[in-house]
């Protein structure tokens, strides 16, 4: 646990991403396997379930620390963060403890679920009691369910990778689904996660390998992500180069068909086969040993477009899928590329070729499916950049973002990477609106003392009246600066305060960036 914890205070003290690496790596060094295994879990986005109750967590830290309650909300309001105020807040630790960060977790903080008040009581009086200022802080993070950490994916798979010695590209086929929830990590976990390359295996062959664990069957790969197209793409040179298709607004997913069984994986590696069961109704209907990247989309039968994303949501935030449900958000799978095919790894062939075969198999299927379920995205063209420009301020009458643009001859990578080829995405620029600054309210972690969150109005006009009406929230967009700008002048303009709001007299106009309404 104290490793641990010096080391989420390492990673939240600095922006360097050198000095992130070196602790990283610093970290995996010299953890023990099942330690390291549920510290990568947590750096890589697993996120744990909340164990205690906010309003106990807040009464119990209150009562330790023997502060009235209107003295914790206003040390809360100036630190702006729950867990940072109950570490500075209780009395220091009376005894120390060695035991390592599985244990906490195993034994003390998956345990905490259910339990009366009086036991979480009497548990957290105690727990608290062994810990220090970092310590502390980490521990109610994880039993609070809030526990993020400032630190990229990439990052945590490349410092795994160098203490491996394993390609990185190794790693993050190995970290994918990793985060699931279903499957405890554990030291046996870890070990196969950096366990060296099969010998005579390369990176391509990681679907065959000798180190791939049954348990791995239904994982898809990693996903190869574009980079904003910022200049001009003239500076891209001929459009005959480049693979152009729409840029759609879905559920970016992959589609695996192994061992006769089906799953499709969510970009951010949930498992939702059972909330789109018409698109595994179409994995049923593939041969096996194939994976489909591509875009899940809310589409009826017959439509030339697609529904709004809005159109999606319910299927995603439903626990039960009812028949209403499914017929009034029909889903359907917009395919871009064929990462593997009858079990081979296709993702170090060129786009071109992986393009012509999953034409070539969205034509073999039955019409139906190819025609309403797997939809093909499909192609752009135009005699140069100029024309090419015209037909993209057509997005939005065709419910889409804008362009991808792909290199014809790149291979699939891992993340956002230029090393396999260079994907874009050239969007349309969004909608803009005026607005009125009317409310501020402090910020979160190093933002705390500062006035960053806004609240925004329009003008309506009824009956000759003007008023101010709300109507957006923002927090981005702004640099540092700028926001240290903001700040003084709403501690000038302050109308009133509510707690940590304050209402402002309306003078600051702000252009606000949006893509719907």
């Amino acid at each position: 646990m104290k490793r641990f914890a010096a080391l989420y205070t390492a990673l939240d003290a600095t922006t360097s991403t050198h000095d992130k690496l070196e602790a990283l790596t610093s970290y995996f060094a010299v953890a023990e396997p099942e330690d390291a295994a549920w510290a990568s879990y947590f750096l890589a986005g697993g996120k744990p379930r909340q164990s205690v109750p906010t309003r106990l967590l807040t009464e119990f830290a209150r009562e330790r620390a023997g502060l009235p309650e209107w003295l914790f909300e206003e040390s809360y309001h100036a630190v702006g963060d729950l867990a940072e105020t109950i570490a500075h807040i209780l009395p220091p630790a009376q005894r120390s403890t060695e035991l390592g960060l599985t244990q906490w977790i195993e034994q003390r903080v998956l345990t905490l679920r259910g339990l009366a008040p009086e036991e979480l009581r009497t548990r957290l009086f105690s727990y608290w009691d062994e810990l220090d200022w970092g310590e502390r802080f980490l521990l109610t993070k994880l039993i609070g369910g809030g526990f993020r950490v400032g630190v990229a994916r990439q990052l945590v798979v490349r410092a795994l990778a160098q203490v491996a010695g394993v390609d990185h590209k190794r790693i993050a086929q190995r970290m994918v689904g990793w985060t699931d929830s279903r499957q405890k990590p554990d030291a046996a976990r870890y070990l196969r996660l950096i366990a060296p390359d099969a010998p005579g295996v390369d990176n391509a062959g990681e679907q065959q390998s000798a180190d791939r664990h049954d348990s791995d069957l239904g994982l898809p790969y990693p996903f190869f992500l574009a980079h904003p197209l910022q200049t001009d793409p003239e500076t891209l040179g001929d459009p005959s180069r480049w693979l152009i298709e729409w840029k759609w607004d879905g559920i970016r997913a992959q589609l695996v068909k192994r061992g006769g069984r089906v799953w499709l994986w969510s970009r951010g590696e949930d498992l939702i086969t059972d909330r789109f069961p018409e698109v595994a109704a179409l994995g049923e209907a593939l041969p096996d040993g194939f994976v489909i990247d591509g875009e899940i989309l809310a589409w009826e039968p017959g439509a030339a477009a697609p529904l709004p994303f809005a159109r999606l949501q319910p299927r995603i935030a439903r626990k039960t899928l009812t028949k209403k449900i499914l017929a009034d958000s029909p889903a359907a799978l917009l395919a871009y590329d064929l990462l593997e095919a009858h079990g081979e790894d296709l993702r170090m062939t060129p786009l071109a070729e992986r393009r012509a075969r999953l034409d070539t198999l969205a034509a073999s299927l039955d019409g139906t499916l190819s025609r309403e379920l797997l939809r093909v995205s499909p192609q752009v063209s135009g005699t140069d950049w100029r024309a090419l420009a015209a037909l993209r301020e057509e997005s939005r009458a065709r419910g889409v973002e804008g362009f991808m643009v792909k290199e014809r001859e790149s291979m699939y990578g891992v993340g956002r990477t230029k090393a396999s080829g260079t994907w874009w995405k050239w969007k349309i620029d969004p909608y803009a609106i005026d607005a009125v600054l009317v409310y501020a309210q402090r910020g979160h972690g190093r933002r705390a003392s500062l006035y960053t969150d806004f609240t925004f109005a329009v003008w309506d006009e009824a009956n000759g009246v003007r008023t101010l009406v709300p109507f957006a929230k923002a927090y981005s967009g702004l640099t540092d600066e700028e926001m240290r700008q903001v700040d003084a002048i709403v501690r000038k303009t302050t109308i009133e305060k509510f707690g940590p709001v304050r209402s402002v007299t309306p003078t600051l106009v702000f252009e606000i960036g949006f893509e719907g309404i």
